[in-house]
């Protein structure tokens, strides 16, 4: 639930200080280039930290080698992709591949909620749920890649 409300709430802020007078932000295409920057920071974090980084881990279907090694590279990727959607030169890249990778990584939700893992001490969302939240995110995603 935190990346959606970090993405809402990125999103908002960012919209009303377009709304205030930063240029840079007037309109809902830059507003939602920092929404979902914002909600990438938190999850590619995630990747580095504690039991949230233990949990991730976990998630990662069995089968596929190094984990571990897995996990970090989706933890760069994700904060490399959070600062191209900053750079308007980059952010339609930066959306298409996070966009990718999101879609990369679904298997791994799948395979945490069908095996009932927690994430950070609590369970990870049930199926349909993430499901959901994940074709916002990835939509998100697409309307920043094809966007004006």
């Amino acid at each position: 639930m935190a990346p959606l409300i970090a993405l809402l709430v990125g999103t908002t802020l960012a919209r009303l200080a377009g709304l205030a007078g930063v240029s840079a932000l007037d309109g809902w295409h830059p507003a939602l280039r920092v929404g979902l920057a914002l909600m990438f920071v938190l999850t590619g974090v995630a990747h580095f930290v504690g039991q949230r980084r233990a949990g991730l881990i976990a998630m990662v279907p069995p089968g596929l080698p190094r984990p571990d090694l897995l996990v970090t590279l989706t933890g760069v990727l994700e904060l490399v992709g959070a600062v191209g959607l900053l750079v308007p030169a980059t952010a339609r890249l930066a959306a298409a591949g996070l966009g990718l990778l999101m879609l990369a990584m679904f298997p791994a939700n799948i395979s945490a909620a069908r095996r009932k893992l927690t994430l950070g001490g609590s369970p990870v969302p049930p199926l349909g749920r993430r499901a959901a939240l994940q074709i916002a995110f990835v939509a998100t995603a697409v309307a920043i890649s094809f966007g004006p």
